[in-house]
């Protein structure tokens, strides 16, 4: 179990602050809250990809706006974010990029495709 925390704590470059995670029976997670909510919105993202469809580009970009409007406004002092909310802006900032990746794919995929239909049509 301690591999695998230390490999979150480096794949998500947490702080690992305690005043910043959420604990479970006494121990303390092992990335913090925001890295929490990315990594199930990562997973999350996922799972709406292959049930539904992937968001627009526009939206993608909407989603990743709670994020950082919270860690500028932590960062300038104007407010103390709370886990709750640090869970919930770092979800959305997950799935984001998990549409972002989906969208890329999906440009590249049919860029390849218009590629080959010219290339063929000579």
């Amino acid at each position: 179990m301690r591999k695998i925390s230390r490999f979150l704590q480096i794949f998500c470059g947490c702080h690992c602050r305690p005043d910043r995670s959420f604990f479970y029976k006494g121990r303390q997670f092992p990335v913090c809250a925001r890295c929490t909510g990315v990594l199930l919105g990562y997973l999350l993202g996922i799972l709406w990809l292959i049930v539904f469809s992937r968001w627009h580009i526009a939206f993608c970009l909407l989603a990743c706006l709670p994020l950082i409007m919270d860690g500028i406004g932590q960062q300038k002092g104007k407010w103390e974010s709370t886990n709750l909310r640090r869970l919930w802006t770092g979800l959305m900032l997950g799935m984001a990029t998990i549409n972002i990746f989906a969208n890329y794919h999906h440009l590249i995929v049919w860029a390849a495709g218009q590629t080959w239909a010219y290339l063929l049509s000579k």
